[in-house]
């Protein structure tokens, strides 16, 4: 049977249309209200299209419909593709996750732990119990941070150093190497930008930039057309305004440029935690392929082994009990992390209704998808509202989706 994303009606695979269209209604509601400007779904079962969905505007002021090629910022769904870059080269033995980061980046044979300031308002800082492995950088605990806390003062120095400025990725991780680690490795949780020092790892191991590989590995291989680094300026009309919810005005306003959101032009630094543009149709191929074992439409892009590793949690139980966690991803008994993304280890404990091993994820821009390989089933969706005004779209979505099984 071809796992292709072919179309098939809902019932052929054990769903509901009804069940469907109430998850479509949920969203429209949110869509009529105002919360979302608009959003677009799919939903694939047993390798079929069962059910797409296109609610709302793309851009507000004009007026302009979403459509099903309209292209999205996905922020942090970007990093289960990073994942399947290493997953990638981890089956040609170019690391293994108990190699110190070091053996790849040897700029960070040197680090130290944070330790408080001291009376001049320099850095402490200790050795650490041991060097960070790249299982730990894969996973979020490997000591680094995102930086972005003003209040943090480590996260201080990271805005300080203008990691984000930096001319290259590897002197991007040079710079993060540089700094002090957040805690000692492997004992905390901590939402960061190891995805996109693994970005230099790819460049360093392969021998070709970030989007050049992924380009090359992934995206053609899988005829993901629209997803890049960037929108060229051919297809910049496609791609959806990204709003902000304002609880001052009680209206969604154009969002400001963050991150370098416009994606108009290759950027200098390919960010490999939350860099990418996609389409609905494109980020579904990247799904399947996940629930595929690692090919699609005859491409064989990773093994099935590797993709188990990815898609496998690799926290301590105790570290669930601990409820580190970044928005609606909040580390916790049955919701652990494989690498890159996280994973139901006790869907029942973790109170969602997905299948054991559901994999996922979210974007800063709202976008959320998940792929249950028990229940052969993936769904993602798009939209673009920053998320920290956003509901918990993806519970909602995969609590209603457990109504739509047959």
């Amino acid at each position: 049977m071809s796992r292709d994303l072919a179309p098939a009606t809902p019932e052929s695979v054990g769903l509901s249309q009804a069940g469907l269209d109430a998850i479509d209604g949920y969203l429209k509601g949110l869509v009529d209200e105002g919360t979302l400007a608009g959003v677009v779904t799919l939903v694939a079962r047993h390798g079929k299209t069962v059910h797409t969905s296109v609610i709302g505007k793309k851009d507000l002021a004009s007026g302009e419909p979403l459509a099903l090629d309209t292209i999205f910022r996905i922020f942090s769904m970007t990093k289960p593709v990073t994942g399947v870059a290493m997953s990638i080269l981890w089956d040609e033995g170019k690391w293994s996750p108990d190699d110190p980061i070091a053996k790849h980046l040897p700029s960070f044979a040197d680090v130290r732990v944070f330790d408080g300031l001291d009376e001049k308002g320099e850095a402490k800082t200790v050795a650490p119990d041991h060097a960070p492995t790249m299982r730990e950088l894969m996973t979020h605990t490997a000591g680094l941070s995102y930086g972005f806390n003003q209040q943090d003062p480590l996260d201080k120095l990271y805005q300080a150093k203008q990691v984000w400025q930096s001319a290259s990725l590897a002197e991007f991780a040079d710079k993060v190497a540089s700094l002090p680690l957040a805690y000692q490795p492997g004992s905390k949780w901590l939402y960061s930008l190891s995805m996109d020092v693994q970005g230099a790892i790819i460049e360093k191991l392969s021998g070709q930039t970030l989007p050049e590989f992924m380009r090359a590995r992934i995206f053609e291989p899988l005829g993901m057309v629209d997803t890049a680094f960037h929108t060229p300026p051919e297809k910049a009309a496609r791609r959806a305004t990204l709003y902000r919810w304002s609880p001052s005005r009680k209206t969604l306003l154009e969002a400001p440029n963050i991150l370098g959101t416009e994606h108009d032009k290759p950027p200098r630094v390919a960010n490999g935690g939350g860099g990418l543009v996609s389409t609905l149709s494109d980020y579904a191929k990247f799904a399947q392929m996940l629930l595929n074992g690692g090919e699609f439409g005859g491409q064989r892009i990773v093994s099935a082994a590797a993709l188990k590793q990815q898609m496998t949690n690799h926290l301590p139980e105790e570290m669930l009990e601990t409820r580190y966690g970044v928005g609606a991803q909040q580390i916790r008994p049955g919701f652990g992390y494989g690498f890159n993304g996280a994973v139901f280890t006790d869907p029942a404990k973790a109170g969602v209704p997905v299948g054991k091993g559901t994999y996922h994820w979210d974007g800063a821009a709202g976008t959320w998808f998940w792929v249950d390989p028990l229940n052969d089933l993936l769904y993602v969706a798009l939209i673009q509202l920053l998320s920290e005004s956003a509901p918990p779209l993806q519970k909602t979505t995969q609590t209603m989706m457990a109504n739509a099984f047959i």
